[in-house]
């Protein structure tokens, strides 16, 4: 059992590694569920909801070192972008990952779904010319953006994400970011986040380490690799795979809120 434990909880946080680096996330849109799911499919004892939320808020701040050193050279990292946003998105992970405590199990899960849902339709709005747009001239309301990146913070926090998975589409929709750009710059702004939502989760007593350690070392082995091959992958194809991954999470995490 204590083997099948490890391999289940490793392939988990490599699958959802690789597919993170690949599409700039941090990758608990896909984590969370698999964590909540696919354990006890192997006869293996089931995680609640704040654990769940917990072991993703470490593994999301290892993932996402893995994947901000794969794209450290290109240019595609926007500084201001990342000063802004990241030290709002900090503060907001913070406050989440802290004020999780006092919610219940269906609590964390319905903002959880509630963030997938508004993520899965601006992954769907038109998106026209932005790869066009040389890094150097891309311009946007550097305080909006904080303000966003404020909302985002708190609620990953509560579900132990840092938070990429609605910052990716508010950066492609909202403030037109490049595609390229905004999975680089999102997985710096995502790591910032990560930092709140993990001192939250530790200090509330929310983490369980043996999971969490396995599921770091898939990350730092994973995320790279995922990057890596980001990079060649047409943009269109990695913006569908990001909405479909986003799409199948918010309707199993529907159901089961509804039913």
């Amino acid at each position: 059992m204590e083997v099948t434990f490890i391999i289940v909880i490793f392939l988990i946080g490599f699958i959802g590694s690789f597919i993170s680096g690949m599409v700039g996330i941090g990758g608990s849109i896909i984590k969370y569920p698999m964590l909540l799911y696919i354990p006890p499919i192997f006869g293996l004892a089931a995680f609640s909801a704040h654990e769940v939320s917990g072991i993703s808020a470490v593994q999301v701040f290892f993932a996402t070192i893995g994947g901000v050193w794969a794209y450290r050279k290109g240019g595609y990292l926007n500084k201001t972008l990342i000063v802004y946003m990241g030290f709002a998105i900090l503060i907001g992970s913070f406050i989440g990952g802290y004020g999780s405590k006092l919610m219940t199990e269906n609590g964390i899960n319905f903002v959880y779904g509630i963030l997938a849902l508004i993520a899965v339709v601006m992954m769907f709005l038109p998106k026209k010319g932005l790869d066009d747009i040389p890094p150097d001239q891309v311009k946007f309301n550097k305080w909006f953006a904080a303000g966003l990146a404020l909302a985002v913070g708190i609620g990953a926090g509560i579900v132990g994400a840092a938070g990429a998975f609605i910052l990716v589409p508010i950066m492609l929709v909202v403030l037109k970011i490049p595609t390229r750009m905004t999975i680089a710059t999102s997985l710096a702004i995502t790591f910032i986040s990560s930092i709140g939502a993990m001192v939250g989760k530790i200090t509330t007593g929310q983490v369980e380490y043996y999971s969490a350690a396995i599921m770091i070392v898939a990350s730092l082995i994973a995320s790279p690799l995922g990057a890596n091959a980001g990079k060649k992958i047409n943009t269109k194809i990695l913006q569908w795979i990001l909405a479909l991954l986003i799409l199948a999470t918010s309707i199993k995490i529907w159901s089961d809120i509804l039913l």
